[in-house]
């Protein structure tokens, strides 16, 4: 771990005050408790000590950012039963079918299978249970801020522009309306609080050139291939790669996959990847840790934990656990 303290130090520590250990990322709240990106699962995230709390975004119909995972809305409402009218013919209901007033209308749940009803994780927030709505961006920055200026923190928000290229085959530039409301609350440069992510560099490019985006980007990076705008992302994990993305974005958020990964005899395998990034002058911030969805063949939560942070040495994580990943990094 001392080996990543001095880069994060110099690329987050110095803009803004952090915790002299690698970030937390609440990853949609604390989405392994209560059902992912409500207020409340933000609430308890935050309570338990996330740095950084995580804002999916996609639009409505009027244009208006929400807080929500994907562009579909089957798998985590009530959608199918209060709106069957608005299913495409794909049998997909989208958020931006919906006025944000039918949005409110709607009821979250923890992720389910949308052809079997049944929980995604079973062990999570039982369907049914309590009552869960969809929040604007707005509201939510409002929350987050309002808890900082309660609690004296300053925990910083981690928003994702989601499917750029669709929302523009569909008439609607998400980018161009997402940026004004975050510099409207104060989020606007690399000394703020805040980290934009995404997982198409075309968007990434449009947003730090056209948009003149100045605050810091992260580099989504999947699991193996080619994104939804055609760009090879396993090109982009390459030292060459990783270079090239450093003339436009502050870090990389890649799959754990890409990290670390187990053979089927428990043998753990650490990539360069880390190693190459912060050779080129990036941030690495993985996603997910998953107590009860731990990466195939990875023995334990701690086994998970050990090989990004100590042996691979991120500078931060995604963890539906705060609390848990938090624990080991104390420990």
């Amino acid at each position: 771990m001392k080996k990543i303290l001095p880069l994060l130090l110099l690329i987050v520590g110095s803009v803004m005050a952090q915790p002299a250990r690698p970030l937390v990322v609440a990853h949609r709240g604390a989405s392994g408790y209560l059902p992912e990106h409500t207020l409340p699962a933000k609430a308890l995230a935050y309570g338990l000590g996330a740095d950084f709390l995580e804002q999916d975004l996609v639009l409505t119909k009027d244009d208006v950012p929400v807080v929500l995972h994907d562009i579909y809305l089957d798998t985590v409402t009530d959608i199918a039963a209060r709106f069957p009218e608005k299913k495409r013919a794909d049998g997909r209901f989208y958020a931006l079918d919906l006025t944000l007033a039918e949005l409110k209308q709607l009821r979250v749940s923890e992720r389910f299978n949308a052809k079997t009803g049944k929980p995604v994780l079973a062990q999570r927030f039982p369907a049914g249970k309590s009552e869960f709505h969809i929040s604007t961006l707005e509201e939510e920055l409002q929350f987050i801020q309002g808890l900082n200026h309660s609690s004296g923190r300053n925990v910083g928000i981690y928003p994702e522009i989601k499917q750029p290229k669709w929302h523009r085959e569909q008439g609607h530039d998400i980018s161009k309306i997402v940026l004004p409301i975050l510099a409207r609350y104060g989020y606007a440069t690399k000394a703020d609080a805040c980290f934009l992510q995404c997982f198409e560099l075309t968007e990434v490019k449009r947003i730090r050139g056209e948009l003149g985006w100045k605050g810091r980007i992260v580099m989504l990076l999947n699991g193996k291939g080619k994104e939804l705008d055609g760009v090879d992302h396993d090109a982009l994990c390459t030292a060459a790669g990783l270079k090239e993305l450093a003339q436009v974005v502050d870090g990389i958020g890649p799959a754990i996959g890409r990290i670390v990964t187990w053979t089927t005899a428990g043998e753990q395998k650490v990539t360069t990847l880390v190693k190459d990034a912060h050779a080129a002058g990036l941030v690495v911030h993985p996603y997910t840790i998953r107590r009860d969805d731990l990466p195939k063949n990875c023995p334990s939560s701690d086994a998970l934990h050990a090989a990004l942070f100590r042996d691979a040495g991120a500078d931060g994580v995604f963890s539906d656990f705060t609390d848990v990943t938090l624990a080991w990094l104390k420990k």
